[in-house]
């Protein structure tokens, strides 16, 4: 019988406190000690807060991408979207926006009207996932999906999977990704465990959101990001009620080049990115 090798914990990097205005924010990668867990390359964990009635909103106007993907998960709030491809929602708690930058999109991220009137809780995380060079010019795209379109099921601990691209347990998740991207919300009762299969090789991301776990028997706090070694599971306990965003895939390994929102490999396809963006390539601005 074949042992299974749980992937152990090498390094923790705590979440860094940086706030956009009144918005709490909280962003583990990049940070200090950690450039990226290649292909994820950055995660804003935005909130828990509470907005007040008559709020000014989320402060994400129109602004420009190209060579990456965004995967946002609507936790708490609400979260309307508006691009120059077409794309437009709003989505609720509990569902996702998956947008493909690719060759160049410029998109909103903001408030309702109901929730700028009204108010309410807000939890938000965005993913940013790098794509390979012979990807980073694709057609661009969004997907945006509601808590019903995800296929969440309870596993025998009563631990809760929400899959959002991939599979998971056999369970297909509603996005498949350009790269075999595997992201999942898992939310765990206090003493309940989780283990899911990885292949060795990949690269684990692993962010508690919420509570405290422990992973290969090291305890990860709440706001935490676990580098994890090679092997061919993960592992997880719940010290308490907890929530962890967790995904992997194989790493892309190429040189990566960033500035501001705009992901490539080379100074020099940065410059044009910017000079495409200001000669209007990336579409017309969205309404907002």
């Amino acid at each position: 019988m074949t042992q299974i090798a749980s992937r152990p914990v090498l390094r923790l990097h705590p979440a860094v406190r940086d706030d956009i205005g009144d918005l709490t924010t909280r962003r583990p990668v990049p940070g200090p000690g950690l450039e990226q867990v290649d292909p994820f390359l950055f995660l804003n964990h935005h909130g828990p807060q509470t907005y007040a009635p008559g709020n000014a909103g989320l402060p994400f106007g129109p602004h420009p991408h190209r060579g990456f993907e965004t995967v946002t998960f609507i936790l708490d709030g609400e979260l309307a979207h508006n691009d120059s491809g077409g794309g437009e929602s709003i989505i609720k708690a509990g569902g996702i926006q998956w947008m493909t930058a690719g060759s160049g999109l410029i998109h909103a991220e903001l408030s309702p009207a109901a929730f700028k009137r009204n108010g309410g809780p807000m939890e938000i995380l965005q993913l940013w996932v790098n794509l390979p060079s012979r990807l980073k010019m694709t057609r661009p795209n969004y997907v945006g999906l509601q808590k019903s379109d995800i296929p969440t099921f309870v596993t025998e601990n009563g631990v809760t999977v929400e899959p959002v691209s991939g599979e998971w347990q056999g369970v297909k998740a509603p996005i498949q990704s350009l790269i075999d991207i595997h992201l999942a919300v898992v939310r765990l009762p206090g003493g309940a465990t989780f283990e899911t299969p990885v292949a060795p090789g990949r690269n684990v991301f692993l962010y508690v959101v919420k509570g405290e776990v422990s992973v290969a028997e090291t305890a990860v706090p709440q706001w935490n990001l676990a580098a994890l070694g090679d092997g061919d599971a993960v592992q997880i306990a719940a010290a308490s009620d907890a929530v962890v965003l967790l995904g992997y895939a194989e790493p892309i390994g190429e040189p990566v080049f960033s500035h501001g929102p705009f992901v490539m490999n080379t100074r020099d396809e940065i410059i044009q990115a910017v000079q495409d963006y200001q000669a209007g390539k990336f579409g017309p601005p969205p309404r907002v």
